[in-house]
């Protein structure tokens, strides 16, 4: 594999915001903790030592030993990092993404890695302290058709679940071996197939995903819809179902985020929770201020709850509240020894709206760093855009600069008739002069004429380029196509592509990834398969 890497703003794919963000611009900095540098770690352990308490740890052990008895036995690695977590000298980075079947995008794989790097890279740094790469599995959104679905070589394999609602990650598998591990190609690796096959739930099946493809690798996964570890939340739910205090923090960032030139990532409702239903749904809680009261729909049927109703419960049982993407991130931290939560553009511009929230509750902000993003060119991509005349970087500018450097590959004739129109402009402004001293009714008639001639002019030059494209029109057909490949649909590959794309005829991928990526040095990397 053949590393290279360029500025993420020289791709074109990035927000603004993560643009100015990666620029360190002052406008900024109000609304993160500590920029992701490896001499930034220092203070960050210093400050997350100090706020996690033994309690935390002994309860997010004994969680995590519950979890793995229920899966095959962990390598050693895994195993590992479990005894290293038990230690106050112990610390974590993490990720989290949604249970997208078979991994979903590309992205998934790349935080993961990025995760597991910048875990040896901090070890290296600061010996005296261990790092746990974490996936954290996003179990509790209940969108179901975000995650339904992959592409895997241009075919779309879907999940038509009977029930949804719920948790994703509680919901049972049933019909997905029909509508989907019956249809796929035979070259599957056995570990994707058996990972659904042998488990009861989609969070079962992603952690044992998770588990054969980074084990080898020491990630942990956590899952952290448990009820032991949502007494963790108990304080949190106390505030935010007395105070709002997450909306009105949210909103005062929204406001410094808007006045600074960037727009807000996510919505704060006046109650960031949702609750989770007898029946097992996840039902939004609906805040009335006239009446300070919460709607709660299940099934249809609205129930009315009074505050005093919702703090009773959420003392008694936090397991039946689960936070949405403002306090996700908090509850995360309070659970983890976390120094940096590794995300996308976008999550990464959520995070920015947080600062407060994690003020406000006493717990130390992480260090957010965006994912590695790449982009893979496999051998045979290569030597496609070489025949082109086009280096691996081309593929990210605009297609008529592309165009011509194409054109100029090719020795195509460039059409260019700018000087003639410069000519044409010339020759009538003279006749304008003239009509203007002998008749000035005449003017008029003489600028429609150049109007006129001027069209005639730009419509034959794009004829002409036509016609020198159309003497070409094989690469130029070759161009589209290859640009279809390795950008689908106009956007990164890895937002679409499914990393068994790539594995099925490269098995050793996520080791190559792990060599190429350098989470911290903040550039987009490009590899092209020798």
């Amino acid at each position: 594999m053949t590393v290279t890497t360029l500025p993420y703003a020289e791709t074109g794919a990035f927000s603004a915001l993560l643009v100015d963000y990666l620029a360190q611009k002052e406008a900024l900095q109000p609304f993160y903790h500590r920029f992701p540098t490896l001499d930034a770690f220092a203070e960050q352990i210093k400050e997350k030592q100090a706020a996690y308490s033994p309690e935390a740890r002994q309860r997010l052990v004994a969680a995590l030993q519950q979890q793995y008895a229920h899966l095959p036995e962990a390598p050693a690695a895994v195993q590992a990092n479990l005894k290293l977590l038990a230690q106050d000298t112990t610390f974590t980075v993490t990720t989290g993404h949604q249970l997208n079947l078979f991994t979903g995008p590309l992205y998934f794989i790349y935080k993961i890695v990025s995760a597991i790097k910048l875990a040896r890279q901090l070890k290296e740094a600061y010996p005296q302290y261990d790092f746990v790469p974490v996936y954290w599995l996003a179990t509790e959104d209940h969108d179901f058709a975000e995650i339904n679905h992959f592409s895997l070589f241009g075919k779309k394999y879907e999940w038509n679940a009977a029930a949804t609602g719920q948790p994703v990650g509680r919901m049972a598998l049933d019909g997905l071996q029909e509508q989907v591990l019956d249809q796929l190609p035979a070259d599957v690796p056995a570990l994707f197939r058996e990972a659904y096959a042998q488990s009861k739930t989609l969070a079962e099946a992603t952690h044992r995903l998770a588990l054969g493809l980074f084990g080898e690798y020491g990630l942990v996964s956590l899952d952290a819809d448990v009820p032991t570890l949502k007494q963790a939340l108990a304080p949190v739910l106390a505030r935010e179902l007395r105070d709002q205090a997450s909306y009105q923090t949210v909103q005062a960032a929204d406001a410094h985020l808007e006045a600074a030139g960037y727009k807000p990532q996510v919505y704060a409702r006046p109650f960031n929770l949702f609750f989770i239903t007898e029946e097992g749904q996840r039902e939004r809680l609906e805040y009335d201020q006239a009446t300070d009261s919460v709607t709660l729909t299940v099934d249809g049927a609205a129930r009315v709850l009074g505050r005093p109703e919702l703090l009773a419960l959420a003392e008694a049982h936090p397991e039946q509240f689960s936070p949405n993407v403002v306090l996700r991130p908090l509850y995360q931290e309070l659970l983890l020894p976390n120094l940096c939560y590794i995300g996308g553009g976008a999550e990464v511009a959520y995070w920015f709206q947080l600062n407060g929230v994690f003020e406000e509750n006493g717990v130390p902000f992480p260090i957010v760093l965006l994912r590695n993003s790449a982009q893979f060119i496999s051998k045979a991509n290569a030597s496609k855009l070489r025949k082109l005349g086009l280096n691996n970087t081309a593929i990210f500018e605009k297609l008529p600069e592309l165009k011509k450097q194409l054109a100029a590959h090719l020795g195509q004739e460039e059409v260019d008739l700018h000087a003639q129109q410069q000519q044409l402009a010339a020759a009538f402004e003279q006749v304008a002069e003239l009509a203007q001293r002998l008749d000035p009714s005449l003017v008029k008639a003489v600028a429609a004429e150049q109007q006129k001639a001027s069209g005639i002019l730009s419509n034959l030059e794009k004829r002409l380029s036509k016609a020198a494209e159309a003497k070409h029109e094989t690469a130029y057909q070759q161009l589209d196509g290859l640009l279809g490949k390795l950008l689908p649909g106009g956007g990164l590959q890895e937002r679409s592509d499914n990393v068994l794309n790539i594995l099925i005829n490269n098995p050793d991928f996520i080791q190559q990834l792990l060599d190429a990526f350098d989470p911290l040095a903040l550039e987009f990397t490009l590899l092209e398969e020798v």
